[in-house]
């Protein structure tokens, strides 16, 4: 392996990037695929080491196509096509006009592009090693910022009955139509990977991606049409065998001349497939949609120019919004969001998680689809139309979505498309499992104009201990600049911030253990968040509840942390107190949800369904903030 460095024009030293040195820390992460032989054999060289007149992207733009190496990045290289065909991306890739060796190009030997991405890509994984196996669909997102659908082949082979207790939605989702994607044609990447060695070409071994380069219908000389696809292989060698090879028999079932022409644009490690082989020999294809120079995307069903885009960030955390599937109890507890639409329209929402590392798992030897359960959750999305934005969510929940993504599937991406009217939605993302933890985000793309926001909910009640019950009180505020926003204990303002008065009674004290927790939940996306915190004070009765500016707390949550929630839990003797809550810096805006749970002992404990009104009783008190 040859390292793809750079140097700066007119500088006497050369770049050394110190976060991914030219050692082994680079190349591997834990040995497990099978370039860890090449340990102590890998020299590191610049490209003006190994050419004379190394250059970015060759004249000839067919030389520029990548060419496998030995490591298994197929996925990798197959999403760099679209880069080629899309010259306006390339360039928000690889930004023009950089300082290079003289014009800093795969196929050609002194181009060196894809080299200098790989190398970009393997340092944001953290190893080339970490690049082993993968999915198209996750670098194409990568690469443009775009969107990209994985589509199975498999569900062909269902008869007619399996298909009629389908939804038809999800059938005609997974089923490829190369029809339906006329009107992107020229635009789209359409790639297609083999999940185990094909009848065709058993030198490809499993777990193989490729590039559909073209598709056309041709006449055969009985009249009939024959569909006809390009495949191109990232190996740049030939590998296929089957029917339309050179000198294959089914050349002789058409045009002649079509069949010179169309055997001249066969390019090294390129072959032609009719549709029949294709999808037997295929398992899967992603499509990645075609992206303008506006920097809008266009549908891939419609062709529509989707011209209006959103995201929201949002997490799921055990306890308190990993709610799981809508199988479990704890369902209504996931993230929600509104999607407010203006006008009919076109809308794609998509549901992106954030990569787990891998374990140290012998990657090589795995499936494909077993990796993705190392990286990812099981994810899904459900939408409901609602009539207004007062509404009972239980009953709107037991009713079924308007749209969903009907599946819970181990992908890192799933996308839901629909058509959609004016009004209001609810939109749901959820993991199978409930208290599945993962980071994620939301993005619209819509043909026509709507507004995305987060469901502010309360913050979660605190666990319940069995030999005694908690009581649990919800408090909304608001930091606002210039009245109630005054900073950490650092700054004057401090006490202007809001104040929560609370009471511990002599009958909740405890020997031992704790009999208050306090949760501090800031109503902010993740990308948006504040260093919050809060202290407890004591109050005295001859005080009416005023704190004084050097008046030390009795239990704090602090140093102040950016994150959505921050807790304490403590034990406290019979007595008043006042919570307050903060941001680090003043003049920082933001709503917030203050949840106290106080222990209380009770002679005669109470029945499940009257301390569930309790808790709904109390939760529904706003208390003043002074």
């Amino acid at each position: 392996m040859k390292e793809a460095g750079s140097a700066v024009c007119g500088a006497e030293a050369l770049v050394e990037d110190q976060e991914f040195p030219s050692d082994n820390s680079s190349l591997f992460s834990d040995s497990s695929t099978p370039i860890a032989k090449l340990h102590g054999n890998i020299t590191w060289h610049r490209p003006q080491e190994i050419c004379q007149s190394p250059v970015l992207l060759p004249d000839n733009i067919n030389l520029a196509h990548a060419k496998q190496g030995l490591l298994g990045d197929c996925w990798f290289l197959c999403a760099c096509t679209v880069l080629l065909r899309n010259r306006h991306i390339l360039n928000k890739v690889i930004p023009p006009d950089q300082p290079l060796w003289g014009d800093c190009s795969c196929h050609s030997p002194n181009a060196f592009w894809v080299a200098l991405l790989e190398k970009a890509y393997a340092k944001l994984h953290g190893s080339y090693e970490r690049l082993w196996a993968g999915q198209v669909s996750e670098a194409l997102v990568d690469l443009t910022g775009g969107l990209a659908e994985h589509w199975s082949l498999g569900d062909l082979s269902l008869d007619e009955g399996q298909m009629a207790d389908r939804d038809s939605e999800q059938i005609r989702r997974r089923r490829l139509d190369l029809n339906r994607l006329n009107h992107v044609k020229d635009n789209c990447l359409l790639s297609c990977s083999t999940n185990s060695s094909p009848g065709g070409a058993s030198e490809l071994g499993q777990y193989h991606a490729l590039n559909v380069m073209e598709w056309l219908d041709v006449k055969a000389e009985s009249g009939s049409e024959i569909r006809l696809l390009r495949i191109k292989n990232p190996w740049g060698r030939g590998c296929w065998g089957g029917r339309w090879i050179e000198d294959g028999a089914s050349w002789r079932s058409i045009d002649p001349k079509w069949a010179s022409e169309l055997q001249s644009r066969v390019a090294e490690g390129e072959f032609w497939v009719d549709e029949a082989e294709f999808r037997s020999q295929f398992d899967d294809v992603t499509v990645g949609y075609p992206l303008n120079e506006e920097g809008y995307l266009r549908s891939i069903y419609t062709g529509n120019l989707l011209t209006h885009s959103h995201q929201l960030s949002g997490r799921w955390i055990k306890g308190q919004s990993a709610g799981g599937s809508r199988n479990s109890s704890s369902y209504s507890i996931n993230p929600k969001f509104w999607i407010n639409v203006s006008e009919s329209g076109e809308i794609i929402v998509s549901l992106l998680q954030q990569r787990k590392r891998r374990n140290t798992e012998k990657l090589a030897q795995m499936h494909l689809n077993d990796t993705k359960h190392q990286h990812y959750q099981a994810t899904a999305l459900h939408m409901w139309k609602v009539e207004k934005k007062h509404f009972n969510l239980s009953r709107l929940l037991n009713k079924p979505p308007c749209a969903s993504t009907h599946c819970h599937t181990y992908e890192r991406e799933v996308v839901l498309h629909r058509q959609l009217e004016p009004g209001y939605y609810l939109l749901i993302p959820s993991t199978y499992q409930s208290g599945a933890e993962a980071r994620f985000l939301i993005r619209v793309f819509s043909s026509a104009s709507l507004s995305l926001s987060a469901l502010k909910s309360p913050a979660p009640s605190l666990p319940l201990i069995k030999d005694s019950e908690w009581e649990t009180s919800y408090f909304h505020g608001s930091w606002v600049t210039g009245k109630t926003a005054g900073g950490s204990r650092n700054f004057l303002s401090h006490l202007q911030n809001p104040c929560f008065p609370f009471t511990v009674t002599e009958d909740a004290e405890v020997k031992s253990g704790d009999n208050v927790r306090i949760n501090l939940h800031q109503n902010r996306a993740d990308s948006e968040l504040h260093a919050i915190g809060f202290h407890v004070y004591k109050t005295l009765q001859d005080t009416c509840g005023q704190l004084s500016r050097d008046q030390d707390p009795i239990a704090s949550c602090v140093p102040h942390c950016y994150t959505q929630n921050v807790s304490l839990s403590c034990s406290l003797p019979a007595g008043t107190y006042t919570i307050i809550s903060s941001t680090y810096e003043p003049d920082c805006c933001a709503d917030f949800t203050l949840s106290l749970s106080r222990r209380i002992h009770r002679k005669v404990v109470k029945s499940q369904e009257s301390l569930g009104r309790t808790i709904q009783e109390v939760s529904h008190i706003s208390l003043m903030q002074s």
